[in-house]
C-alpha cells in the first residue's frame, strides 16, 4: 500500500492528497511534524521535505512527479490529459506556475523576515489577478476538465487568509473557481484537521 508522508498544514503534501483522495484508491498519510521532522523523512528524501510517497522499493519527493506517478498507476479518473501534446502543455504549465506562483508560497512558509513575505504576498496576488480572465472563458486552468492545474491550485486558493493576502474584485473570477474546486469530494476529504481551521 503506498504511503505518503504529509505535513498537515504543507500546501505540497496537500497537492498529493487531493489527487489521492480523487482516485479514491487505498492509501496511507503519515503525518510529520514539519518543526520536528521524522527521522525516517531525513533518511528518505535527501532534502528532508515533505511529501514522500513511499510504495514498497519506490521513494518520490516533488509533489508534481509524486502526483504524475500516482495519475499514471491509477489512470481514472484521468488528471493529465491523454493526448501527449495537451499533456506536454500541461506540464509546461504547471512548471511556469511553479516558477511564477507557487515558489512564493515557500517564501510564506518558510521565511522568517518580512519583507520577503510582503513581496511574495503582492506577487501571488498579481499573479492571480493576471490568471483571472482565463476563468471567464473556461471552467478551469487547462480547459473544461477538472486536471492536476486546478489539483496544484487548490492549496494556493485554501490559504489566500491564511497567507494574508486579499484579491481586488478584478480577481472575482478566480474566487468563483476556486469555490468550485473547494466542493470536490476529493478535496474536502483530503482537508486536514489543521488546514480546515486555515479559513473562517
Amino acid at each position: 500500500m503506498m504511503n505518503l508522508y504529509s505535513g498537515s498544514v504543507d500546501p505540497f503534501s496537500h497537492r498529493c492528497r487531493i489527487v489521492l483522495y480523487e482516485k479514491g484508491m487505498d492509501f496511507e498519510v503519515t503525518d510529520v511534524d514539519l518543526l520536528d521532522k521524522q527521522a525516517d523523512v531525513a533518511r528518505i528524501n535527501p532534502y528532508g521535505r515533505v511529501p514522500v510517497l513511499v510504495d514498497r522499493e519506490l521513494v518520490l519527493f516533488e509533489p508534481n512527479i509524486i502526483n504524475e506517478y500516482i495519475d499514471e498507476r491509477f489512470p481514472h479518473p484521468q488528471l493529465m490529459p491523454p493526448d501527449p501534446i495537451l499533456r506536454a502543455r500541461a506540464r509546461q504549465l504547471l512548471q511556469t506556475l511553479e516558477n511564477e506562483l507557487f515558489r512564493h508560497m515557500r517564501v510564506l512558509e518558510e521565511a522568517q523576515e518580512e519583507a520577503p513575505r510582503d513581496q511574495a504576498r503582492q506577487t501571488i496576488r498579481d499573479q492571480l489577478v493576471q490568471l483571472a480572465p482565463i476563468l471567464n472563458r473556461q471552467k478551469y486552468l487547462f480547459g473544461e476538465d477538472y486536471s492536476m492545474i486546478d489539483v496544484a491550485m487548490a492549496p494556493l486558493l485554501w490559504r489566500l487568509e491564511h497567507y494574508g493576502i486579499a484579491l481586488p474584485a478584478a480577481a472575482s473570477p478566480i474566487m468563483k473557481y476556486a469555490e468550485r474546486l473547494f466542493s470536490r469530494q476529493g478535496f474536502i476529504d483530503a482537508l486536514s484537521p489543521a488546514e480546515k481551521l486555515m479559513r473562517k
